[in-house]
């Protein structure tokens, strides 16, 4: 393509390039490794479902005998399949003897593996089966009854309970919404398993559980047919447990997921190893469902100065792209993250984050750029907060934005009404009409504002990006290159879940999966 900024494609190129330099290095690490949410994912894929009579997940009781056993790097289902070969059990059968105290998976005597690869492809076929129709069911509605224009008009919810916030995402979607995401319950990132059933409790935002996902999917299509628009729904697979939610929302027919390869370490203080290898499965899955992810960029200028720190957006956008090609995740569903977050005093701010919009759409033309509000400087003022919004609207349809989360009035005041949400959208929707073919009628000077502030930046994340393949990913986060935060590779929460694969080690979903529909 064409640049509208005079960018130089070679430069593009070059980052790009580094990027994958550092993804290739992460990844070397990654597949060595597993965790105990990869473990927990597989025996979800197994049908492992439900808790025990403390509560606590089936999944978790499996994984955390095995590793309780010291044998949890052979891998989980080299032990239910052993156990299937031995007892004729379903997996769901075993988990509950595991449970019940009746089974001990590493006294069942090892079956040869070939025994072990027949037993469990029926398992396997009846779970991607699952996967598959639920993309196909996705993919026929849109086909069939349609979808609305980008940007998609993306809204939030977050009362706590998933009854009340199936009200709110309904009348969300008949004033124009076009995703809903439900907001998850502040610390779920930090537990290290999975709710189970329909929660009507959660402190600013609701449980991400798989009845919550299926709850709030069933509501929106019944609306969206209503409508004669298909409705996505978006949650969080994030934080201690990113592959486990992103199968449970393969399984339930979720659209969009929040899923950063670097976020839960800069933000949530989980251990970078734990969160690289859990990101590598999630991603897999998302990919194979259909799932547009969501990475958080955007976070960063919450904690770093927004015109300063934009070429560390640009150079982790690029990052997680190559992670998520490196994981089979197609570009089109790449929501790459970036933000309105300039201090609106300052002088020609519109022209800076004109250009860094247009530029992310030119360096990521495939994906459908999630394109966050104004938040950092947002005061309570709600008249002013509104005139914010509509200038974070008119740039979201004149650089052809992918996914556009609607910025509140109330932003800063509280979780936003009914009547907060329509007005926003109320907003978006009147620009993005008015101004809905700027982008192909306008030009940037050459050598203008726009035009050298998109060469600046990108040049700035070429620096940082060749900055970082001589350090290494690992070593860059512990000097605090992003969001002026610093980790450590042996730091923060999670580690201890960490395994190293050992030789009767198995997971035929990865090459199941990887890049297929």
């Amino acid at each position: 393509m064409q640049s509208k900024l005079g960018l130089d494609f070679k430069k593009v190129e070059r980052a790009k390039g580094l990027a994958k330099e550092i993804a290739n290095e992460v990844q070397a690490f990654v597949e060595s490794y597993s965790t105990v949410a990869v473990e927990r994912t597989l025996c979800r894929l197994m049908g492992i479902d439900g808790v025990d009579a403390n509560e606590v997940p089936l999944p978790n009781v499996v994984v955390d005998d095995l590793k309780a056993k010291g044998v949890l790097n052979q891998g989980v289902l080299f032990y239910l399949a052993n156990a299937m070969v031995n007892t004729g059990m379903t997996p769901q059968q075993i988990a509950e003897k595991v449970s019940d105290g009746s089974l001990d998976l590493t006294k069942v005597p090892v079956a040869d593996k070939a025994e072990l690869e027949k037993v469990m492809q029926p398992v396997i076929d009846k779970s991607i089966n699952k996967i598959r129709t639920r993309r196909q069911y996705r993919e026929n509605f849109i086909e069939t009854v349609g979808e609305g224009a980008k940007p998609y008009l993306y809204v939030i919810v977050a009362t706590g309970n998933i009854y009340e916030d199936t009200v709110q995402a309904e009348a969300a979607a008949r004033q124009g919404a076009d995703i809903i995401a439900v907001i998850r319950t502040t610390g779920q990132s930090l537990l290290d398993y999975v709710p189970y059933g329909a929660t009507t409790e959660g402190f600013g935002g609701t449980y991400a559980t798989q009845e919550n996902f299926r709850i709030m999917r069933e509501a929106m299509d019944k609306v969206g047919k209503e409508l004669g628009r298909y409705i996505r729904v978006c949650n969080y697979c994030s934080g201690l447990c990113m592959p486990e939610i992103a199968i449970m929302g393969a399984f339930e027919g979720l659209d969009v997921m929040l899923n950063d390869a670097l976020y839960g370490i800069l933000f949530r203080d989980i251990n970078m190893q734990r969160t690289l290898i859990d990101q590598y499965m999630s991603r897999i899955i998302n990919g194979f469902a259909g799932v547009i992810i969501n990475t958080g960029e955007d976070n960063y200028l919450t904690t770093a100065d927004a015109v300063e720190a934009a070429h560390t957006v640009l150079a982790s956008d690029l990052i997680n792209e190559q992670l998520a090609l490196l994981a089979g995740l197609p570009e089109e569903q790449m929501g790459l993250g970036h933000a309105f977050e300039m201090d609106p005093m300052l002088e020609n701010g519109f022209l800076y984050e004109l250009a860094q919009a247009q530029m992310a759409r030119e360096i990521f033309p495939k994906a459908p750029l999630k394109y966050m509000p104004p938040t950092k400087f947002m005061t309570g003022n709600i008249f002013r907060g509104h005139l914010q919004d509509a200038l974070f609207n008119m740039i979201g349809i004149w650089t052809n934005q992918g996914l556009q989360l609607l910025g509140m009035p109330t932003e800063a005041i509280h979780t936003p009404f009914m009547s907060d949400r329509f007005l926003s959208i109320e907003n978006a929707k009147y620009i993005f009409n008015n101004m809905k073919s700027i982008g192909d009628e306008m030009e940037f000077k050459e050598n203008g504002i726009i035009r050298n502030r998109a060469k600046e930046v990108l040049d700035n994340a070429i620096a940082l990006l060749e900055q970082m393949t001589s350090e290494g990913l690992f070593n860059a986060l512990e000097k605090g290159i992003f969001g002026d935060v610093k980790r450590s590779r042996v730091g923060g929460k999670g580690l201890e879940g960490v395994v190293e694969k050992g030789a009767n080690y198995m997971n035929p979903f990865i090459n199941l999966l990887k890049g297929r529909k």
